[in-house]
């Protein structure tokens, strides 16, 4: 995470504003289309880990392959989508300067490109979180993140049209990455080969019919995030989207490990329910429901005191409005983080139906609502305050509906997670808040109220938001772990 935003602040300052808001409204026309991988890669993920949790080996081999066809036809598709629709929309519709508009088209290509690599990994990253080599998948992402950041450094260095390098310097990135991945999982694992070939058409149409309301789901959620970059560009100018690019940024960062904590859980959450473990599987649900959130809010809490500071140590110069922005969706952040393991188990029975087509469905709502407030001439941080909103209205119908697929006791949910949680946000904001309105200005007393927060955090969830049992498991695991490090020293 710090060399990430370290990484997005040497981008920042090597484009421009303008330029950097450039390249995230015409890379996110590509990123509108990775709905495709997201969808698949919920499916691959789900099959692979059902295989597993029955001991099917015979059944995993047949689901790679199946997959993987599937995945080319997706690259191919995409491709042709992204090549004539896509370039036609930059072309024509894309409010762009003039003079960068050359630069733009190369890096919408460059963006096709990055996205094509993405699709072939997706399979062999699934994988790995299936088997729940977590080990594998951290330390791909932290040499892809330390290589995204050299090749920065090149990028400041190199001589030419910056935003144009930064686009191809991204895509060398993403093969690289693919690579590695494919690499790794052709030598580890038996079912990831290529020399036979697998086939049944019922496991075929069976993927087909889990993900295809799984693309309704994650095609309205593409919407919602890039359509209304989009909108955004067309109503105001690249400065407020260099802002919510900034924002979203920070936002998915501070997220990084409760999504990684999400994507280890995600296995584990199938193999449950294919096992018939109901309670082990709530068991996870609620835990991981409660562990997603503090991860999010040691940081988010902490950030969204300073954030102002935060910006100004990071950036240097911040674009207008990314404070606000940046708060605003921190706010959305946590709103999710507790929705995440919830989502896993409605993907478990594999029957998506009636899930994806209520929340696909209010999702839509947030960016015709979002257009409507736009046009009625509201400020733009007005899109985050409708999305806060209605992300409230949709964890409670999430709920519901998981009930209804898992049995999942909603009355034990909330008392178990949300009532904790409440408790744990009330006894650390209100004390940090305290501390923030009294400091004296200064970059010395803004660390140290951050440091306070993240400490009233931290003693509020391990007394509050955790019982008894579980905080004897965390000093056990604890121990043993100091245990260990004193025994290699």
């Amino acid at each position: 995470m710090a060399v990430t935003l370290y990484t997005y602040r040497l981008v920042l300052n090597a484009l421009g504003v303008e330029d950097y808001g450039i390249y995230n409204v015409v890379g996110g026309l590509v990123t509108f289309f990775s709905f495709f991988t997201g969808t698949m890669a919920s499916a691959t993920q789900r099959f692979f880990s059902f295989a597993l949790g029955q001991g099917n080996f015979e059944k995993l081999k047949i689901t790679f392959t199946v997959n993987l066809v599937i995945y080319v036809s997706i690259a191919i598709i995409s491709l042709i989508l992204l090549e004539t629709i896509g370039l036609w929309f930059v072309n024509e519709k894309l409010q762009l300067p003039a003079v960068r508009f050359e630069s733009a088209r190369l890096v919408f290509h460059y963006s096709v490109l990055m996205f094509v690599s993405t699709v072939f990994t997706t399979p062999f990253m699934a994988i790995i979180i299936a088997h729940e080599d977590m080990k594998i998948y951290a330390y791909v992402s932290v040499a892809e993140t330390i290589m995204k950041l050299i090749l920065v450094f090149f990028l400041i260095y190199l001589k030419g049209d910056k935003l144009a390098l930064y686009g191809l310097l991204s895509s060398v990135a993403s093969l690289i990455t693919a690579f590695i991945y494919i690499v790794i999982c052709v030598q580890k694992y038996r079912e990831c080969q290529f020399k036979q070939f697998y086939w049944n058409r019922n496991l075929l149409l069976e993927i087909v019919g889990f993900t295809g309301w799984t693309l309704f789901g994650q095609l309205t959620t593409v919407i919602r995030n890039q359509a209304i970059t989009i909108l955004l560009n067309q109503v105001f100018n690249p400065i407020v989207v260099a802002a919510r690019a900034v924002a979203m940024n920070i936002s998915a960062q501070t997220n990084q490990f409760a999504n990684n904590f999400n994507v280890g859980l995600y296995s584990p959450i199938i193999k449950s329910y294919a096992a018939n473990d109901k309670n082990g599987m709530y068991s996870l649900i609620f835990n991981g429901s409660k562990i997603t959130f503090f991860l999010i809010w040691v940081f988010a809490l902490p950030l969204f005191l300073e954030m102002d500071i935060v910006l100004k140590v990071w950036l240097k110069n911040p674009p207008e409005y990314s404070v606000l922005f940046t708060r605003l969706a921190l706010v959305e952040a946590l709103i999710n983080s507790v929705s995440l393991p919830i989502g896993t188990a409605a993907r478990a029975p594999g029957k998506m139906k009636l899930y994806e087509m209520i929340l696909g469905s209010i999702q839509i709502a947030i960016f015709g609502i979002s257009w409507l407030v736009l046009v009625m001439g509201s400020n733009a941080y007005a899109v985050f305050i409708v999305a806060i909103v209605i992300n409230l209205i949709m964890f409670v119908v999430r709920l519901m509906i998981v009930r209804l697929l898992v049995g999942l006791p909603v009355d034990l949910f909330f008392s178990r997670v949300i009532f904790p949680l409440s408790l744990v946000i009330l006894l650390s904001a209100i004390p940090s808040f305290a501390i923030y309105s009294v400091r004296p200005d200064g970059f010395i007393s803004s660390c140290l109220s951050m440091m306070a927060s993240i400490i009233l955090a931290s003693i509020s969830m391990f007394f509050i938001g955790i019982n008894k049992s579980e905080r004897e498991k965390f000093r056990i695991l604890l121990m043993n772990r100091v245990s260990k490090g004193f025994k290699a020293v």
